[in-house]
């Protein structure tokens, strides 16, 4: 019960890493105010949690909702910054301004936001906890769409220069970088069925166990847990940071891990 008594805001809390970490961070003992577009989950969610979850619809698009949504505790300890969509898909020399626009709206300027109407509630108790969701598309290419990637890239950056800012008030803030998760933001573009969108769902958890050394689909829940860790009192001295949990995703070439992908020395070695 590391949360005992704190009260926590989760953006886009319905569905995915949201809905896990707002899970969890009930089951660590903090009571969670969730705001989200998809009323009918939200709701679910707020039953399923026997009252310890409640549920705002939220547009994080729009500052107003946003401001809403941070106040609606009595009093912020904990604000998770994770509303977020895929955002457009096109090509730098395709993209038009507008899906530009949308997208860092969507994925940078909500987190900016978020922090900056969750900061001066949480001096107003001492100090808190921001925690928000970037993407191992921040740290590289080819993991998502230019737009999306360039707006994570943008929230870690936010997060150490907040984090500096907000020193003072005894608030840290840090991010999470999620790797191959599953969940619906890479089929809830696709325009049909839902048993459509199921079967594309458990062929992407297929190939995720493919992509990096540790050999599962990543879960909503392994992010929830580096949420529950950095919000806790057991990371406090960890500020302006990110945790990354992509199962190794990152670690290096694909042939430094997969002894079946061919590499420079495995090539050599078939000379000697």
């Amino acid at each position: 019960m590391r949360l005992d008594g704190k009260h926590a805001v989760v953006t886009g809390g319905a569905s995915g890493i949201g809905r896990a970490t707002a899970l969890r961070l009930v089951a660590e003992g903090a009571e969670v105010w969730v705001g989200d577009l998809d009323r009918a989950g939200g709701e679910a969610l707020a039953q399923e949690s026997g009252g310890r979850i409640h549920f705002l619809v939220t547009d994080v698009t729009d500052e107003a909702q946003i401001a809403a949504l941070m106040n609606a505790p009595d009093g912020l300890d904990i604000a998770f910054n994770n509303a977020g969509a895929g955002g457009a898909r096109d090509r730098i020399d395709e993209i038009s301004a507008d899906d530009w626009d949308r997208t860092q709206n969507l994925l940078l300027r909500s987190v900016a936001l978020g922090i900056r109407h969750a900061a001066p509630l949480m001096a107003k108790r001492g100090g808190g906890s921001i925690v928000n969701t970037s993407s191992v598309s921040a740290l590289g290419t080819g993991y998502a769409p230019i737009a999306y990637s360039t707006a994570k890239a943008g929230v870690l950056h936010l997060t150490k220069l907040a984090a500096a800012e907000l020193a003072r008030d005894r608030i840290r803030v840090n991010a999470v970088v999620p790797g191959f998760i599953t969940t619906n933001i890479f089929t809830r573009h696709l325009e049909v069925g839902e048993d459509k969108r199921a079967a594309a769902n458990q062929a992407i958890a297929g190939i995720a166990a493919q992509a990096q050394p540790v050999a599962r689909a990543g879960r909503p829940e392994d992010i929830a847990a580096a949420v529950a860790f950095l919000a806790s009192d057991d990371a406090a001295f960890v500020n302006g940071t990110h945790i990354l949990v992509d199962g190794g995703m990152t670690i290096g070439t694909r042939a430094s891990w997969d002894p079946q992908s061919p590499s420079l020395f495995t090539a050599l070695e078939a000379f000697q």
